[in-house]
């Protein structure tokens, strides 16, 4: 037993060593660097493959043909969807067959035990959260993985736009920056219970916090989602409107889809925001589209 647990452990290290080297080399060849964020959707169409939100109830599905495609639902949360994306992103390019990928909290093997699940994951975890952008993020924020707070992590996750357990998880196994006993007391908060602490009361609404080390990476959201931007934030368009000033930065609520700049008068920031339909069902780079109010 323990010789078939030593050969699983070094399977699983050649597998992730390499998913890790085909999400750098899929970066590159789409023309993105190794530190910031990136919208897996225009990766996964500059490799050919065609991204559709689709009204189904699963994760997501790869379609190996000419051109492939990937299907992804429009009903979950729109950070699982961009990991479900990176995710099949890796069926294709670690050259898997076509695969369809149920609801996760269906699912009665665990992926890690199946290698092109394991695979595809650890192709999306680099893709996503590549390791140079991570350390480059905490560091210009003056913070170590270690010792910030799971606010300061929720803000790295949502630049990256992946989850808080997601971005978790990668700092834990993928990097090892932070110690197993870190990992869990990080688990206690949820993503729920740290928009509470952020705004200072309960909301369902999904929060984006997009912070003064933000970077220049675009700022993805649905209607209905809320925006907390650096205090003196300006919108120019109509996607989002200002709902409040907080002691952690100006407030607001995405409205409508479509594009939007957003900067602070006379200060150095500065950033795009796309905004989607909810739930939105076609072609992912159409997404952001604006509505249509003549039809």
């Amino acid at each position: 037993m323990k010789a078939l647990a030593k050969t699983m452990m070094h399977n699983r290290r050649a597998l992730a060593d390499k998913a890790m080297k085909a999400a750098i080399t899929a970066r590159l060849k789409a023309g993105k660097d190794l530190v910031s964020p990136v919208c897996i959707y225009s990766v996964a169409e500059a490799h050919g493959v065609r991204v559709t939100f689709n009204d189904i109830n699963m994760e997501g599905m790869y379609q190996r043909g000419s051109p492939p495609r990937i299907h992804l639902s429009s009903k979950r949360p729109l950070v699982r969807r961009a990991y479900n994306c990176a995710h099949e992103l890796g069926h294709h390019l670690l050259g898997h067959g076509s695969s369809i990928d149920e609801l996760r909290e269906n699912q009665t093997v665990r992926p890690w035990d199946v290698p092109e699940e394991y695979g595809a994951d650890t192709f999306a975890a680099y893709a996503l959260m590549p390791t140079l952008g991570i350390r480059n993020a905490f560091a210009v924020r003056g913070l170590k993985p270690e010792t910030a707070t799971p606010v300061e992590i929720y803000r790295i996750a949502c630049q990256f736009g992946v989850g808080y357990s997601t971005l978790v998880t990668h700092l834990l196994w993928g990097e090892a920056m932070i110690s197993r006993d870190r990992a869990d007391a990080l688990r206690k908060f949820t993503p729920r219970s740290l928009r509470a602490h952020i705004l200072g009361s309960l909301t369902p609404q999904p929060l984006i916090v997009a912070d003064e080390a933000w970077g220049g990476a675009a700022i993805d959201a649905e209607v209905g989602h809320l925006l907390l931007l650096p205090s003196g934030t300006i919108a120019h368009g109509e996607a989002v409107a200002a709902v409040a000033d907080l002691p952690g930065g100006r407030l607001f609520e995405a409205k409508r889809p479509g594009l939007v700049r957003l900067d602070r008068p006379g200060r150095d920031w500065a950033a795009f925001g796309r905004i989607a339909r909810t739930a939105y069902v076609g072609r992912a780079e159409f997404r952001h589209l604006e509505d249509d109010f003549d039809d």
